[in-house]
């Protein structure tokens, strides 16, 4: 399979976003990629709630998500859009996956579960709950016979759902991220590396970089290092911190191998504690 990641850096304002968005897609599209992968919040990378209120809308009038369905349609390949950030019927927003097919069609949601509630430093915290409300359901889809397992930045940090996701079929991961500098310089690539590693997977973590511009409160800074890391946990490609895309083949019968080589995933075992 040949995937394209883009890696980006969105501002807060979706409608300047998106003609960058697509013409990356349809950067990736040419060169071969049947599936498009791209970061979380493509639309929106904003820390103002007041601001999101007004910018942001709901699934079905989304404009990101629209022309993103056309341009799947009208180039014939999938697109799995990393995330938007969503007005829902409740008062916080949805951090939302999806998985839009070869003719348009959304054929997979997925809602971040794990909400980014931290206090990385004195001068840097996040209480992504206060704007967003998690989902509740883990999400495995298909791209012809290929599982794929749907997740969003934060949720890297627990293994139990990759595992989960593996044992029900997926054998690439997506991962597509907004991660902090400081996290990111930290434990961005031994998170990849470990989630692939566990499940014999292919990680796919498309990431936001660098300074996003802000029309509303504070502006955002971003790690970037999109990553590609095969089942066997060596990094295929690392995009440094400039936006752009990037096009790879992967080889899905070394799923099978690194899960042959150490079947762990076949090997859970009963305890008490």
């Amino acid at each position: 399979m040949r995937v394209g990641l883009l890696q980006l850096r969105s501002s807060d304002d979706p409608a300047a976003n998106l003609p960058v968005t697509l013409n990356h897609v349809r950067d990736a599209a040419g060169q071969g990629a049947a599936l498009i992968v791209t970061p979380e919040v493509t639309n929106c990378v904003s820390a103002d709630r007041a601001h999101q209120k007004t910018v942001l809308r709901p699934e079905a009038e989304d404009p990101t998500l629209a022309a993103l369905q056309q341009a799947a349609a009208e180039l014939g390949v999938h697109v799995l859009i990393g995330s938007l950030a969503v007005k829902t019927e409740e008062e916080r927003f949805a951090n939302r996956s999806f998985l839009v097919s070869p003719d348009g069609q959304i054929v997979a949601r997925y809602d971040k579960i794990h909400m980014f509630d931290v206090e990385v430093s004195e001068t840097e915290s996040y209480r992504e709950s206060a704007g967003y409300r998690p989902g509740e359901t883990a999400v495995v889809t298909r791209i012809g016979d290929v599982g794929v397992g749907i997740t969003v930045c934060y949720d890297v940090r627990f293994p139990h759902l990759y595992r989960l996701l593996a044992q029900n079929g997926a054998q690439i991961l997506t991962i597509p991220s907004a991660f902090s500098p400081v996290t990111g310089a930290a434990h961005w690539e031994p998170l990849l590396r470990a989630r692939a590693i566990e499940t014999g997977c292919f990680v796919l973590a498309p990431a936001q970089s660098g300074q996003h511009e802000a029309q509303a409160g504070r502006p955002r800074k971003t790690y970037g290092h999109s990553m590609v890391v095969g089942p066997w946990g060596e990094v295929l490609l690392d995009m440094g911190e400039e936006p752009g895309v990037v096009v790879l083949d992967l080889d899905l019968d070394q799923v099978d191998t690194a899960r042959r080589r150490v079947p762990s995933l076949t090997a859970d075992r009963p305890f008490t504690i």
